[in-house]
Order: C-alpha cells, then structure tokens, then sequence
C-alpha cells in the first residue's frame, strides 16, 4: 500500500451499515429499471436469472469492492493506486470524472421523480400539474422543461449537501436509517392494493410463472448487466461506502444481505406495479418510460390512487436520493484524501460542478440517452471489472483472505478468491461487450 490509510469515520452500526448499503444500492436502479427490464425481457425468466446471478455474481463483487475499500481505507480516487494497480491514479481519476458526469444526470431524473410525485399529490386537489413539462423532448429544446429541470435538480443537490455536511453517521447513516424503511413500506402496500385489483392474477402470472422457453442468451446477459447496475458496482459507490466498514464488519454476511435487500427492492417493485398494470389494461413492456408514462397512468385510474401515487413517487424519491448521496459522496471523499479539502468546501465545489454539468442532459433525450449510456451504464460495468481485477490481484492473496474472513479464513474462502479472480472478470467483461453491441452501437446509431 502506498502511504498511511487517512483517518476515516467508520459506520456506527451494522444496522445503519445494512440500512445504507441496500439504500445506495435501491435507487432508481432496481425500483425504476428492474421493472421496466422485467417487461423488455419476458417476465419471469429474467426474474429467476436475475436471482440467480446476483447470489453467484453479485454477492463476490460486492464483497471484492468492499474489501478493496476498507482495506486501503481510502475511496476511488485512492484505492486502486494504493494497492499497485497498474495505472492505478489513472483509474481513480476516470471513474471519478464519470461519477461527477453521472450524478449530474441522475439528479435530473430524481428530479423528475419529485416533479411527478408533487403532480400526483396536487391534481387530485384541484391544483392540475402536467408531470410530462419537465421530461426533456425527445429532440430540440424546450424552455419550460429546462427550467423545471434545473430548479428541481438544484433542490435534489440542496437536499444532498445537507446531508452531506453532517457527515457520515449524522448524515449519511441517520438518513438512510429512515428512508430504506419507508421504502419498503410503502411498496408493501402498494402490493396489497395492486394485487387485490379485479384481473390482478394475470399480472402476478405474467410476472412470477416461468417458462423455460423464454430464457434465451440476451435474457441472460441483460440480467447480468442490471445485476451490476442494480447494486451500484462500479470501483465507486461501493469502494468508498467500504472504507467507512469497521474492521469487525463480516464483509461476507452484509454482503449477502445487502443483496438480499436490494433484489427484494426489484421483486416487489414489480409486484407492486405488473399486477395493476394487467388489471387496468396497460402495457407491461412499455420500457424506461415505464415509470413517468405508464406509473402516472396507472395512478389515474387506480381507486385510491391520491393516496399511493404520493407515497410511491416519495418513497421513491427517498430511495433515489441516497443513491444520489453516495454517488456525491465519493466525489467529497476523494477531494479530502486527495486533495486534503475539508467536507464543507468539497460538498460546495462539488455540488457545483454537478449543477454546471447537469445542465447538457437537460437540454434532451438525444443528449441524455447517450450520457447515460457513457457516464451510468457503460463506465460502471467497467468500473466494476476495474474493482474486481484491482481486489483480486493488486491486492496480496493474504489481505483479500483477511478481509474476507478475518485470521482464520476456511476452504470456501479461498475457493472465493478463485471466484473473484477468474469467474467475476470474465462475467463482467462478458456483459460489458454485450452491453456495448446491443445497447451503445444501436442507440447512437440512432441518434
């Protein structure tokens, strides 16, 4: 390792610990993608697969991310140089460059998120809002959009910075403690309404009856691609959040449940909306607009739908704005240890430098689609295939087996390490070119 680990405030609790790990992980990423990839894909299939990989694949990349970050106590912009991977500096600095180019664009769509919760809690009232004014055109410009987007996104970065400059426990732990719950809640009983629906059993079939025939190579590699992007891997969120681990922390039994929690996050999600979404004759495969067009739809039509679209949009708008912390979070912590800047001044410079960078995403959906397939989808696979190369082979064999299982590490352990240095890279690498054939070329083809 180069240099002293930099003192670092570790976590106060492991439910605290639980409560952020699964809330950074959620964001929009399993509550807004996971059902929407549900209905691109067939149902059920991409269910099961989903499941299964994110136990064989997920779970180790966590805990190499993880081991990574508490072991060199430092963030992105620190770790991979501290355990001698090649072109270690320049790594750290690219991933953080994305981080700060994906934060900006994912505030707008919190954003837009927070804007459609308010439009569902005042038009009932008699106060109409059109949720749609701040989604960005498809193509051109739009003066109305750009406002409201700007104006929200300013409020989600006012929103993080305050949460921010208390710091680890008070801040980041305090908040994540009550809103993961609320989360939860609040699709618990969406659930209860959406399956009691007259017609809901079709959706629930739809959404839980697999058929073999269904699962085809795409189904597999799409669900490997939303496993990375679901539980925020990347050599980023989960490299910094790991450095904040308390030694006594089993990497391996948190990891799993985090995984746990967040996959939850997925399934209930989708039964929550699929059920209702059969029930009232909507279009399951409606893809990413299926949360800002189909959602609002669905919530107009749904008896009781004042109530639930409110506490879906919020508790959504909760969720996604831990996910915005923690991308803000690795920004403020690679300035202390790199630059030696204190909190308040990093969370300024950088929410500034969000907002300026948040505004081209802004300007449509031919410059956001592919910002977020650079900054978001793209860079994180490859962050994540970064993360695991750096944990399974920069790292000394001997370090990795003590994270992992403290002094006395066992057979399944070492077998582990073997996971972690063959089977994730090439899984990752694997989804990565997929990712890039099916996704990248034909979007900017298209644009």
């Amino acid at each position: 390792m180069n240099g002293p680990a930099p003192p670092r405030e570790t976590f106060a609790s492991r439910l605290g610990t639980l409560a952020t790990m699964i809330g950074v992980a959620v964001g929009l990423g399993n509550v807004w993608r996971f059902p929407y990839m549900v209905g691109r894909y067939g149902g059920a299939a991409f269910v099961l697969l989903y499941v299964a990989l994110a136990a064989l694949i997920g779970v180790p990349a966590l805990m190499a991310e993880w081991s990574l970050g508490r072991h060199t106590r430092r963030g992105t912009l620190g770790a991979f140089r501290a355990v001698g991977l090649p072109g270690g500096r320049t790594f750290g600095r690219l991933l953080s460059f994305t981080v700060l180019a994906a934060v900006a664009y994912y505030n707008n769509a919190i954003g837009w998120v927070l804007y459609h919760g308010l439009a569902s809690l005042t038009t009932p009232l008699g106060f109409p809002l059109d949720a749609s004014r701040i989604l960005p055109p498809d193509n051109g410009f739009s003066a109305r959009s750009f406002a409201l987007q700007l104006g929200f996104t300013a409020l989600v970065l006012l929103a993080q910075a305050a949460v921010l400059l208390r710091g680890l426990r008070a801040g980041i732990e305090r908040a994540s403690r009550l809103l993961t719950p609320i989360l939860f809640g609040s699709l618990l009983l969406l659930i209860a309404r959406s399956v009691t629906l007259p017609g809901a059993s079709e959706g629930v079939r739809w959404y839980l009856a697999f058929e073999p025939s269904s699962v085809s190579a795409a189904v597999v590699l799409a669900a490997l691609g939303q496993v990375v992007f679901s539980l925020a891997l990347g050599g980023t969120f989960m490299v910094t959040y790991g450095s904040y681990l308390a030694g006594r922390t089993d990497v391996r039994a948190d990891a799993a449940w985090t995984v746990a929690g967040d996959t939850a996050a997925g399934l209930l999600a989708g039964l929550a909306l699929f059920p209702a979404v059969f029930a009232l004759g909507l279009e399951p495969g409606s893809g990413p607009g299926l949360l800002f067009t189909t959602v609002p739809e669905l919530f107009r039509r749904l008896p009781g739908g004042i109530l639930f679209g409110p506490l879906f949009y919020g508790s959504l708008a909760g969720a996604a704005l831990l996910s915005g912390i923690a991308a803000y979070e690795v920004l403020v912590a690679g300035a202390g240890d790199a630059l030696g800047w204190t909190r308040p001044r990093a969370v300024r410079v950088v929410g500034l430098a969000a907002l300026v960078l948040a505004v081209p995403p802004m300007v449509n959906l031919r410059v956001f689609v592919p910002w977020d397939l650079t900054f978001g989808s793209g860079a994180q696979t490859f962050g994540a295939l970064v993360a695991v190369v750096a944990a399974g082979w920069a790292m000394r064999r001997g370090d990795l087996l003590r994270e992992l299982a403290g002094e006395r590490p066992g057979p399944v352990d070492r077998f582990l390490v073997g996971w972690l240095r063959f089977v994730i890279p090439a899984t990752v690498l694997t989804a990565s070119v997929w990712w890039l054939l099916t996704e990248v070329l034909h979007t900017f083809a298209s644009v």
